[in-house]
């Protein structure tokens, strides 16, 4: 007997009157664990945590309207069909990932700078929760049977609903389950990143540009093995020019963050000052770091 993914057999859970979608669940979830990861990244940064969740309440909105507005643009026959709250239907599927980027960096960038820490350090910081975020949002496609690929007979294939299955594949039980190769993915690259950030000389910006360089080159692949409904260009899927444009653009944005200067940092906090002294500074060893209001420790060299 050969082995495939099982179909979900419930796409939610009732609690009391209230439908929970597992769709719309794992996105709380996503989010619930991109805010801890950031925290704790941003705070050993020498970042103030708290910047995370302010920008968080901006950003997160910002990502989900970004994000159904370019589902809305770029796949008009799957809104809901006579509704009026069709377009809105967040809880049936469809956010576009590069809308909810957009979206959310826009918001995230206003908040950050407005608070004056580094737009760059902070989005290093968060590069990588934002592919845990985007993991765990996969298993929602998961229940709610959808972003799979082709027919497939391999022992991973992924079984479908006859009422979930694209018109004309209704004869197909199993499909490439691509949900599943884009979250095993995602926590690959997440790993990468870390690693980078502690054993690589990465610039402001850079693990975010190669997060946006990364993760659309895993879409060039599977935007060739996609079968759910898209807008087409040129007889390929609008997403895969959208995809091969990342690539290039995060690619070239890291060669760019390498070559500039460094940004300062977050500032960090002053050391105390002993008891009893008058001037700080006399009591700090000569030539040793000294800390300004607003930019950081300073050791006095140029590192150029």
């Amino acid at each position: 007997m050969a082995l495939h993914i099982p179909s979900p057999p419930v796409s939610g859970f009732h609690l009391g009157p209230l439908l929970v979608h597992f769709y719309g669940l794992m996105y709380v979830v996503g989010i619930a664990l991109a805010i801890v990861i950031t925290r704790r990244r941003w705070r050993a940064a020498g970042g103030d945590p708290a910047l995370v969740g302010d920008v968080a309440l901006w950003a997160v909105p910002a990502g989900i309207i970004g994000g159904r507005i370019y589902f809305d643009i770029t796949t008009p026959f799957d809104i809901t069909p006579h509704a009026w709250y069709g377009p809105l239907a967040v809880w049936t599927g469809g956010l576009g990932i590069w809308g909810g980027i957009a979206g959310g960096a826009a918001a995230g960038i206003w908040r950050v700078r407005r608070s004056g820490a580094s737009c760059g350090a902070f989005a290093n910081a968060v590069a990588p929760a934002l592919l845990i975020a985007q993991a765990a949002g996969r298993v929602g496609n998961y229940f709610n049977q959808e972003l799979f690929g082709k027919p497939t007979g391999l022992p991973w294939g992924l079984e479908i609903a006859p009422a979930s299955r694209p018109s004309g594949y209704a004869q197909f039980t199993t499909f490439q389950p691509t949900f599943l190769y884009e979250l095993i993915f995602d926590l690959a690259l997440a790993a990468v990143l870390v690693w980078l950030g502690h054993h690589r000389d990465i610039r402001p910006w850079g693990l975010f540009a190669l997060y946006v360089a990364g993760y659309s080159a895993f879409r060039i692949f599977e935007e060739t093995v996609r079968i759910d409904s898209s807008a087409h260009f040129l007889g390929l899927r609008l997403n895969f020019f959208i995809a091969c444009l990342g690539t290039a653009a995060g690619l070239a944005w890291f060669a760019f963050a390498q070559r500039r200067k460094r940004e300062p940092g977050p500032p960090r906090p002053a050391e105390p000052v002993p008891a009893g002294v008058a001037d700080p500074e006399a009591a700090r060893p000569s030539g040793g770091p000294r800390f300004t209001p607003g930019r950081g420790v300073q050791d006095g060299s140029s590192t150029g």
